[in-house]
């Protein structure tokens, strides 16, 4: 014996298909961001000075720019994750709703190129 109606079967879930993934996902991005976070600002206050060679050099070296891309990565991410939430819940026209995700998702992903490729730009030539 079903304590589930027809109609349920059917419809599955409804619309919590996805809401889970999203909480799971902002959730591990706000971990990460939290020691790549404190990396950077500690790294960044042990330098010995915040002139364009100094921070040229600190961002050449060793695993410094896999560190940044990753925080600049996980940064658009989670921007992403938290605005889109924001839009779902407050912007009520659905087409209005689905122009605003979509401009969201475009900027997210220029934001997040531009800044990779400043990143690996200064890491591997050394400079603008």
């Amino acid at each position: 014996m079903s304590l589930t109606s027809p109609l349920r079967q059917v419809l599955g879930p409804g619309a919590a298909k996805q809401g889970v993934h999203h909480w799971w996902v902002q959730r591990l991005t706000s971990v990460a961001l939290v020691p790549l976070s404190i990396w950077f600002a500690v790294s960044l206050l042990a330098l010995p000075g915040l002139d364009h060679a100094t921070v040229v050099a600190w961002l050449a070296h060793g695993v410094t720019p896999v560190l940044l891309l990753l925080l600049v990565l996980l940064s658009a991410w989670h921007s992403h994750l938290g605005l889109r939430v924001i839009v779902e819940d407050y912007v009520h026209g659905t087409g209005l709703k689905t122009l605003t995700l979509v401009l969201l998702s475009f900027a997210h992903v220029l934001l997040a190129a531009v800044a990779g490729f400043a990143v690996l730009r200064v890491a591997l030539r050394g400079g603008p």
